[in-house]
């Protein structure tokens, strides 16, 4: 690149990385809000709620690379345009693709990086993410206990806790268990779940037992510690299953078809693979929407405020479609193609209208005659 076309790449730069910037810590706060109840109905550390959103991001920059692009270009190219810099640019001598290729060239980075996020972070990190939660909502504490609610573990067990302490100790615990010799309940005023050698047990500290048995005879007893075992309560349906999200594209195009449920599935799994290479094209499309708005017809000092409204509507309008593609293509597969015209076309046309807009500069005379047709109006 010329030191021209350096400084156009940078003025496009900085905008766009803190527009990138401020979108993520939007996304990641809505993430974080989203998993909450991992820390506060499932008893888990602040870290795995860091540790979750953060395993989320990769597809977040790739839902927020265009709309960053097209709003951190806009901000660059209409400063850029105001100050006539890319008037004195075009005056100097540089062709109109010349001008556009410092643009191009950032949206095509930033596509790349798109790409890079959704065929290879996005599987590990999902895969780790999933997996993290799949392992704060299994464990026993998880399945036996909600915060101010009965829980009903299988058809003989009924717990309930009033309150769970952020360091998981439960407070008022009330145990009901049927069995066919009688029924048994356990109240305590705290417990706390935990593991030895693997098994789940559930340790109430000053409580009672009342147990009542088929002869009708009421047995109660009152204990300061008692050890109660949850393992014979636990289902045992406890395999991790793949989302479509977390698998490699390899796996999303070549799906194990002896396994019934990825027969079914495997329209759904070409889908999502086609949108992850389809979606890595949005940010080359919003930048040639962002140069339209400023650059895609007449030069005006009162700027450029219709053309860039028309432009973000189109840029909303064309990102809703992509969504919207995608289960469409996920119950018929020829609609994948859909996926990459829906960026691909709205990209060329305004390529083909920016290479073919004439060269226009600001004139004096142009701005003398403007100026005398608004004080005709004003008088």
């Amino acid at each position: 690149m010329t030191f021209v076309e350096r400084y156009l790449f940078r003025q496009l730069l900085v905008p766009i990385a803190w527009a990138i910037a401020a979108l993520t810590a939007v996304a990641m706060l809505s993430q974080s809000l989203s998993t909450l109840d991992v820390i506060v109905e499932r008893g888990q550390s602040a870290w795995v709620l860091v540790k979750v959103t953060l395993f989320a991001l990769p597809r977040l920059l790739s839902m927020i690379l265009p709309v960053a692009v097209f709003v951190g270009g806009l901000i660059a190219l209409n400063r850029l345009q105001q100050d006539n810099e890319l008037v004195v640019c075009q005056a100097g001598g540089m062709t109109r693709w010349r001008l556009f290729s410092p643009a191009i060239r950032l949206a095509a980075l930033l596509s790349l990086l798109a790409l890079f996020l959704n065929l290879w972070l996005q599987p590990v990190l999902y895969r780790a993410m999933h997996e993290e939660l799949y392992r704060a909502r299994t464990q026993a504490a998880a399945v036996f206990v909600k915060e101010g609610q009965f829980v009903q573990a299988g058809s003989n067990l009924t717990v309930y806790v009033q309150r769970i302490e952020q360091n998981g100790l439960l407070k008022n615990v009330f145990i009901h268990i049927q069995q066919p010799r009688g029924a048994t309940a356990y109240t305590a005023q705290e417990g706390r779940i935990v593991t030895n050698d693997g098994t789940p047990t559930l340790v109430m500290r000053r409580g009672s037992s009342q147990e009542f048995g088929k002869n009708g005879v009421l047995n109660y007893l009152s204990f300061d510690d008692y050890v109660f075992d949850l393992s014979p309560f636990l289902t045992g349906d406890s395999a991790f299953r793949m989302k479509k999200s977390d698998r490699w594209l390899h796996e999303l195009v070549a799906p194990n078809l002896t396994i019934r449920r990825e027969r079914k599935d495997q329209l759904d799994f070409y889908a999502e693979a086609n949108s992850r290479i389809a979606s890595s094209l949005y940010p080359i499309t919003c930048m040639a929407l962002a140069l339209w708005a400023v650059m895609g017809g007449a030069f005006s000092r009162l700027g450029y405020g219709p053309r860039i409204a028309r432009a973000a509507v189109l840029a909303v309008v064309i990102r809703v479609l992509g969504f919207g593609v995608e289960p469409l293509a996920a119950e018929a597969g020829w609609l994948n193609v859909l996926q990459y015209l829906v960026p691909i076309v709205p990209a060329l046309l305004c390529f083909q209208i920016l290479l073919r807009q004439k060269l226009e500069l600001p004139t004096a005379g142009a701005g003398k005659a403007r100026r005398t047709r608004l004080a005709g109006a004003a008088a």
